[in-house]
């Protein structure tokens, strides 16, 4: 179990990073682009009136500008996600707010953060010592169905898509609902969902396979004239739940150019571990959240905030950085140095390994790195430049696909 604010306020929090450091590490480290890729943040602007230029010692958060600097990070990309279960009939309207909530933050820390949509805006933001917000739509039932809300985010600054969520939408199956048997599902993207990947490749919008079933990534495979991302996805092999991603796969998005970036929650890096933990406090704790989830169904701001509290009384165990440098590593074998980066899930999940528990600690990704043998080459790579290079490839896709998938423009929504 595990919710998507993280309001933790029983938690403390310091900024502090590994003693063990080496001045090498923190040399490489500090003078690197460092792109985090999923960051659900917004979640605690918008429900929980959080400031990112919070300098609140007892705040419980993984991301703030404080943090941001310590660990040196240059740009993250902001989630924007909207509960299928809660805001029915709401999508685009909660993502709507939830976008506006990261350019008020930009807007209101213009010395300290920039909104970005390029990466050229990225390297702007680098050389001028701001943190670059990006953004992300997570989940492609944001949109409605509608090709024309797709351009819309788009033009908004949405930069990059997750075809599903842990929910099957109409065009494309999850992994997170496969073994439901209520849920409709349709063998990977429909039709409609192989035009949404063209417009996405069209528009420049980068296509993320994060959270969505192998049938779905393969068809977004053999679809996409661009390369694709995932924005928050580990190894399976070493981790098995569907959420991760098998060897063949890992490949095949290695093959295409694309770029895996590693997320950071416990309960995908070690299923041995945590998983066995995992289900028995979900178990566990269920009344208790089916209570919660009833008792503030039209409140979910309370019901992140009591949810975040009964999993932060209840947390998963320690896990060591080792075993998130281990899906690192295996990605490097299996897709290539050059296809993987990080995608942490700050603010999206509780329980993170020891020593990678928010993003001032990024510098400690390094040290382990390092002392793997990687060469300070290859560190850069994986901790933002892999990302960058995929961004830019898919804007060159973008301004080579000069039609609109739908001709016209006169695509039409799908009806429910």
């Amino acid at each position: 179990m595990w919710t998507r604010t993280a309001l933790l306020s029983s938690l403390c929090f310091t900024v502090v990073v590994f003693a063990q450091v080496s001045p090498k590490a923190k040399a490489i480290h500090d003078s690197a682009l460092v792109i985090d890729t999923h960051a659900d943040t917004p979640q605690r602007f918008l429900d929980g009136n959080f400031d990112i230029a919070s300098t609140d010692p007892k705040d419980p958060g993984h991301v703030s500008l404080d943090k941001a600097r310590a660990g040196n990070l240059g740009a993250v990309f902001f989630s924007i996600w909207v509960s299928p279960k809660f805001n029915e009939g709401h999508f685009a309207r909660n993502a709507f707010d939830l976008i506006d909530s990261v350019y008020e933050q930009a807007a209101t820390h213009p010395d300290r953060m920039m909104m970005a949509f390029s990466t050229a805006d990225i390297q702007r933001a680098h050389k001028t010592k701001k943190l670059a917000a990006l953004m992300g739509l997570e989940g492609g039932h944001a949109i409605e169905n509608d090709i024309h809300l797709l351009r819309n985010f788009y033009r908004l600054g949405i930069r990059y898509m997750t075809l599903s969520w842990a929910n099957t939408n109409e065009w494309a199956d999850s992994s997170g609902d496969q073994n439901d048997p209520k849920v409709q599902r349709h063998n990977g993207l429909t039709e409609f969902g192989k035009q949404v990947v063209l417009e996405m490749n069209r528009l420049g919008m980068m296509v993320d396979v994060s959270h969505v079933s192998d049938k779905t990534m393969s068809d977004a495979l053999d679809v996409s004239q661009a390369p694709i991302i995932a924005s928050h996805s580990s190894a399976r092999a070493l981790s098995n739940v569907p959420r991760n991603i098998p060897d063949d796969l890992l490949k095949r998005i290695g093959e295409k150019g694309g770029v895996i970036q590693v997320n950071f929650y416990s309960g995908f890096v070690d299923t041995d571990t945590v998983s066995p933990q995992s289900e028995a406090r979900d178990a566990r704790l269920k009344t208790e959240q089916d209570a919660i989830n009833e008792k503030y169904k039209d409140d979910p701001e309370r019901r992140g905030e009591e949810s975040d509290k009964l999993e932060a009384a209840n947390p998963l165990p320690p896990l060591p950085i080792s075993k998130l440098i281990d899906h690192i590593d295996h990605i490097v074998k299996v897709a290539g140095i050059d296809h993987v980066g990080i995608g942490a899930d700050f603010d999206g999940a509780n329980d993170m390994p020891e020593g990678a528990r928010d993003v001032s600690m990024l510098p400690n990704i390094t040290y382990e790195l390092l002392k793997r043998g990687y060469s300070e080459k290859d560190i850069r790579k994986i901790l933002g430049e892999n990302f960058l290079r995929v961004f830019g490839e898919v804007e060159r896709v973008s301004v080579g696909m000069s039609k609109s998938i739908s001709g016209d423009g006169s695509t039409k929504r799908i009806s429910k």
